[in-house]
């Protein structure tokens, strides 16, 4: 307890944008590793997996907001009471996300989620220009078609367009575009999405005991207990992200995003043995130069906005 108390002391010690820097590190670092949870519970279909996660968060998230006494943004819904609506789509979005990066994992393709999440900051900036009028620089225009001439290459020399990627990186860009014009708090607002889909989530599995096709059982055996982590790896990640939003500029955050698809990528190759070939290769250097010129001109924009 002594030591636990010691760590926490320490935490507290630190600098707020080292601690930000640490909270930051653990989120992006822990959702590169979530392939391996996933891959653990394989057998299971994915869309039963989807429903525990959404069943456990609701349980966890609610029990989180009891304690932490988050009520205030439920006050500010009530009070806006359209704003339901767009939770309902960004709810459908998000299990959208899971859906397909749960389904990809399983059927070995991790390398090419982590593609649709290296994808997707590009996707965000470009819904940015669509929608709040933003304007991208030259090198940004650089980096969108470097990243649209590596999905363009992939379609002609494989033959495929690589749907996993793309429906991962536009359904969670379209997410953070709803959720941004939402304005609620994470933990708040992912308990609320969580809780539009949890009639769904129960009767899916309703039908699956019903038809004794149910990968969870009691009392639980070692897939039951994994699929009672669901709304734990759901969860956890995003108050880390969260805190980190809190600490640090999102120049940095951003920054700390290709953490994330990096590590599952390098899970991918040296630990679950992908084929990369080297058209699929060639897509991901053009990603990553495209990620570095985007990365690089927006930290030098915000320096010389800071000289100024």
């Amino acid at each position: 307890m002594n030591t636990l108390y010691n760590k926490v002391g320490t935490m507290n010690n630190l600098s707020k944008e080292t601690q930000g820097y640490i909270y930051a590190l653990l989120a992006f670092v822990f959702w590169g590793l979530i392939p391996i949870y996933f891959k653990l519970i394989a057998s299971v279909s994915a869309a039963e997996i989807l429903a525990h996660r959404i069943i456990w968060s609701v349980v966890l998230l609610f029990g989180m907001i009891i304690v932490s006494r988050q009520f205030g943004a439920f006050t500010l819904l009530i009070r806006d009471i359209h704003k339901i609506k767009y939770l309902v789509l960004s709810a459908l979005l998000v299990s959208l996300n899971w859906l397909v990066f749960i389904w990809a994992v399983s059927h070995n393709m991790i390398a090419e989620s982590s593609l649709g999440y290296y994808i997707n900051p590009l996707v965000n900036f470009a819904l940015g220009i669509l929608f709040f009028k933003d304007r991208p620089t030259f090198w940004q225009k650089i980096a969108i078609a470097l990243a649209f001439s590596a999905i363009v290459y992939q379609a002609v020399t494989l033959g495929s367009i690589p749907v996993v990627s793309l429906v991962l990186a536009f359904s969670f860009g379209f997410y953070g575009l709803i959720r941004k014009q939402i304005n609620l708090p994470a933990m708040t607002g992912l308990y609320i999405e969580t809780l539009i889909l949890l009639p769904l989530a129960l009767l899916y599995f309703g039908y699956l005991v019903a038809t004794h096709q149910n990968a969870f059982v009691f009392p639980p055996n070692a897939i039951s207990w994994l699929l009672l982590l669901a709304g734990f790896i759901t969860v956890v990640p995003l108050l880390w992200f969260n805190a980190a939003a809190t600490r640090i500029s999102l120049i940095h955050l951003g920054f700390f995003q290709y953490i994330s698809p990096t590590v599952s990528f390098l899970l991918a190759i040296f630990v679950y043995d992908e084929i990369l070939v080297p058209e699929k290769l060639t897509s991901f250097v053009l990603i990553w130069i495209a990620l570095a010129i985007f990365s690089m001109d927006g930290y030098l924009k915000k320096r010389r906005t800071k000289e100024v």
